[in-house]
């Protein structure tokens, strides 16, 4: 069974990180959440989530796939924390999956992740000059290699389906979305 790692940070996006974690479970993936802090953390607009773990007690070697939820202050908290740049660096030199959505593509770039190839984000807040080649598209899911990023709340369902894909394969993937009833 598959393990994701997502991390909570205080002003997270709450739709991204609460539809990826559902998802996910949906699939019967065990996704774990780690706040920075205390394990109670607040989203951007003010829901209170409690996380299963404090980030300074994971074991990242655990799992294979690590997600960061964008919304802001999240994201830049995200950014600003040693501990996270060096677990994402840890994933990718492992050649674990590193994911992220929103604003959160630029702690991935902030970490050398995206240096030469094609991510998103949040309108403006990936450019050209974020990472050497990088490359940026408005697609809602870009994955480019073991990096998966995303565009924001609305492609939140579509990123999960992804990971989903990636971690399950293409058939787990759509029987979330067929218990889902998206429209067509």
């Amino acid at each position: 069974m598959s393990r994701v790692l997502v991390l909570l940070a205080a002003g997270f996006e709450e739709i991204e990180a609460v539809t990826v974690v559902d998802l996910l479970r949906r699939a019967g993936i065990e996704t774990r959440t780690a706040s920075l802090g205390p394990r109670e953390v607040t989203g951007s607009h003010g829901i209170t989530v409690a996380a299963d773990l404090a980030l300074d007690s994971v074991d990242p070697d655990a799992f294979e796939m690590i997600v960061l939820p964008g919304g802001l202050p999240g994201a830049d908290h995200l950014k600003a924390d040693s501990r996270v740049i060096a677990m994402l660096r840890r994933f990718a030199a492992a050649g674990r999956y590193t994911a992220a959505i929103c604003a959160a593509p630029g702690v991935l770039a902030h970490a050398g992740l995206l240096d030469g190839r094609t991510a998103t984000s949040y309108p403006g807040f990936l450019r050209a000059d974020s990472a050497p080649g990088l490359q940026v598209s408005k697609a809602p899911v870009v994955i480019d290699g073991k990096v998966v990023t995303s565009r924001g709340p609305g492609t939140a369902i579509e990123f999960g389906l992804a990971l989903i894909g990636l971690l399950e394969g293409s058939q787990a993937a759509q029987g979330v979305r067929d218990r889902l009833q998206l429209p067509a």
